[in-house]
């Protein structure tokens, strides 16, 4: 069993660390997901009979690593899933892209449709039916030659999105063969949920969360996290 990361819990949200390549909730692979294992830590700690109730109110994408929020009971879980929908939430995302990014801060716009047959997104005209809006705002922190980083927020939570629209304007993620050029995967995708600012669903107190992806592995030995994840 993976070894979970808590960074806060209390009686009606627990805050963890997802890492990459585990899927947030049971799918047709059957491997460990972030759902089932929250819950199993909080059956195990607090000695709860039978399956304990975990709220699931947002989602990383199983190659995307970085902080996430579950709720304990079902209140908070609305209170917490009605602050995502309502972009309430503040997420800080990280990306790694191949190429030099020369436009520093870009804010892109797009219209997105997922196949969920294939599980793939692609950016389609606004007319088309089932075309989703999907915007995000990005930073340029630096580069080394041949990759940048990026500092990304999103501002609708569209599926994939970072991925495709990075992609779109020649800046496809490092380790993405789904939408890079990459053939084979030869490091893990460089994004991750790095930063975390929500309203706590019962005390209204603004919690802020940030986690530092692992420094030792690729791509993210390739730049110092910590300098921008402290500011």
């Amino acid at each position: 069993m993976e070894k979970l990361t808590v960074l806060y819990e209390d009686n009606q949200i627990v805050v963890v660390i997802k890492p990459q390549n585990i899927p947030t909730m049971a799918d047709e692979s059957k491997d460990e997901d972030m759902l089932s294992l929250v819950k199993a830590y909080i059956k195990e700690k607090y000695n709860k009979p039978g399956d304990a109730f975990i709220g699931l109110v947002h989602r990383l994408d199983r190659p995307t690593g970085g902080i996430m929020v579950f709720a304990r009971n079902s209140k908070s879980a609305s209170r917490l899933s009605a602050a995502f929908q309502t972009h309430e939430v503040e997420k800080t995302y990280y990306a790694i892209v191949n190429g030099v990014v020369k436009q520093k801060t870009g804010h892109l716009t797009n219209y997105l449709k997922k196949d969920e047959k294939e599980n793939i997104v692609k950016i389609v005209p606004m007319s088309e039916n089932g075309a989703k809006k999907a915007e995000l705002v990005y930073n340029y922190l630096e580069d080394n030659g041949k990759e940048s980083l990026l500092e990304v927020k999103i501002l609708t939570g569209r599926s994939h999105q970072i991925r495709l629209q990075l992609s779109n304007v020649g800046h496809s993620l490092v380790g993405d063969v789904k939408y890079g050029k990459e053939k084979g995967r030869t490091s893990n995708l460089g994004l991750w949920a790095g930063k975390l600012s929500f309203v706590h669903p019962t005390t209204k107190e603004k919690m802020v969360f940030i986690a530092s992806p692992d420094q030792s592995v690729s791509p993210w030995n390739k730049f110092n996290m910590e300098k921008y994840l402290s500011r």
